[in-house]
This record gives C-alpha cells, structure tokens and sequence, in this order.
C-alpha cells in the first residue's frame, strides 16, 4: 500500500502533534531529525500508517545512536484495539482453526505484515518506565524459542503498580489481548 500525499501530510501532522505533547517519552529529540528521515522512507510512513490505523498511537520512544534511528512504539494506553483476539503466532492460529475456533490473525505474522518488531521483555518494560501502559489489557511479547517450543508464549501487563510477564499457550486469544510493536527508522 502507498500512501497518498494527503496521507502522509496527515499522518505526519498527527505524529508531530503527538511528539510535541509528550516530550517525555523523547527528551533531547527534535521533530524535524525525525520527519527528515520519514520523508525519505515511504516504507517507514506505511508502517506508522498501519500502527496508527489499528489503534497503537505510535511515538518516538528513543534514538538509537549506533544506528542513528529513531525508535517509534505502540503508545496508546491500552494495547491496539485493532490487534486484538489473536494468537501468538501461525502455529497457535492453526491449532485453534483446526477446532474450528477463528482467532482474528496472530501477532507474529500481523506485525511482520505491517513491518513491526514485537517488543521483547525488555522493551516492553522500557516502555513501562514512560507511563502506565495495559492497566486494563495485555500485550504478546517476543517468547524465547525455548518456551515457544514447549508451546507457551509471554505476555506483558500493568496491575498494581507493576509490570508483570506472564505465560499462555500459544493458541489462546482473549479480547483484552493484542501486541504492541516496534519500528526502527
């Protein structure tokens, strides 16, 4: 999909917007570094695009020095209600389709079809130091291929003050559970 010049003057328009309002999230970054390099990345805006579309609100959360990309997160306050009610990833989508169970996709294959990374724990957690994000949902987060082989997958939350990961099977899918994603750029 390619964006339309009203798109992405729009897109941008709202993700200035959003940078200027929460400067928190971004201390000693400059909008105008970040819009040079999503001008000369048509791809980046369609994932922003695709973010912002799906409800994830993304905004720079980061400068990444020894790539020199910006690093923008899923930031709405409650994991994307657009990425909801699916599983981990195709495997787990397939086991449930076999019971003739129809999850809305899975994580895995949704954010590499919109050219997101899912957070890893860690990010995940980084991303908890700038404001409470999931107090009333849940987000899938990267599961080591350890766990993943004995068919659990990680999940992430705030309850009580606290960020909490926890553990699922694969298949499962519930209404207050999406992912929250990462682009580099």
């Amino acid at each position: 999909m390619v964006l339309s010049v009203e798109q992405r003057q729009e897109l941008l328009g709202l993700l200035k917007a959003r940078f200027e309002q929460n400067m928190n999230r971004h201390p000693g970054l400059e909008w105008a570094g970040v819009q040079a390099k999503l001008e000369a990345s048509p791809e980046k805006l369609r994932s922003l695009h695709e973010m912002e579309s799906t409800g994830g609100e993304p905004d720079v959360i980061g400068y990444d020095e020894k790539t020199g990309e910006y690093l923008f997160c899923d930031c709405s306050a409650e994991s994307p209600a657009g990425r909801r009610n699916v599983c981990y990833d195709r495997e787990g989508q397939q086991a449930r389709e076999k019971q003739g169970i129809h999850p809305h996709g899975n994580a895995v294959d949704m954010a590499a079809a919109m050219g997101i990374e899912l957070l890893s724990e860690e990010q995940y957690r980084a991303l908890q130091s700038l404001g409470a994000f999931d107090t009333k949902t849940s987000s899938w987060v990267k599961t080591p291929p350890d766990i993943r082989k004995l068919g659990g997958a990680l999940f992430a939350d705030r309850r009580y003050g606290h960020v909490f990961v926890y553990h699922n099977s694969a298949p499962s899918f519930y209404s207050a559970r999406g992912f929250r994603g990462l682009l580099r750029v």
